[in-house]
């Protein structure tokens, strides 16, 4: 955080995938597991998605613009967005750009807190890259920064990304800017 506590330090990192992936995929782990594409979600929904998955990192962007700007965001057509389902229950989601093709960008990836550390990250990302590479970009990307989960660099390398630029970028505290809205205390 800067001097004047209104701004915060990120980190951000872009990493890259010019290939898709020649190793198999594992299979889903044990249980009950679904991935099903939510198209045209209700903003309500996508609110529980990017709420649920993202509030522990302080995802900020789309929880403070207007549901109708959040509507024409999400029911794009070149937006597609996949949850990941546990014994009925959202576990977790990822989100696809295909608005700068022939580069798709992985916008949004991630689990609900219950649902980390059970097998099922590395699962849905491999869904997401193969789904990405189904539409035969010439480039996957995906960004992460020091605000989210602490090994998501590392999940992200070991499934086949690079990075290849990284950044540091100061945003305004959306606590301060919007404390109406629970957020989670700051990353140490």
């Amino acid at each position: 955080m800067n001097n004047d506590n209104q701004q915060l330090e990120c980190i951000v990192t872009y990493l890259q995938m010019m290939h898709a992936p020649t190793k198999p995929a594992r299979p889903a782990p044990a249980g009950y597991i679904a991935l099903l594409r939510s198209e045209k979600p209700t903003v309500a929904f996508y609110r529980f998605l990017y709420e649920g998955v993202g509030a522990p990192w302080l995802w900020y962007e789309r929880r403070v613009i207007d549901d109708r700007t959040l509507a024409s965001q999400v029911i794009d057509p070149m937006i597609e967005i996949f949850v990941l389902y546990v014994r009925g229950t959202p576990a977790g989601y990822f989100e696809l750009n295909l608005r700068d093709r022939p580069d798709i960008e992985l916008a949004y990836f991630g689990l609900m807190p219950d649902f980390i550390g059970l097998g099922l990250g590395s699962f849905l990302l491999r869904q997401a890259i193969d789904r990405a590479w189904s539409h035969k970009p010439e480039r996957l990307w995906v960004h992460t920064c020091s605000f989210d989960h602490p090994d998501a660099l590392t999940v992200y390398q070991r499934a086949g990304f690079e990075p290849y630029d990284q950044q540091i970028e100061y945003i305004d505290d959306p606590r301060i800017l919007r404390p109406d809205l629970d957020w989670p205390a700051p990353p140490e």
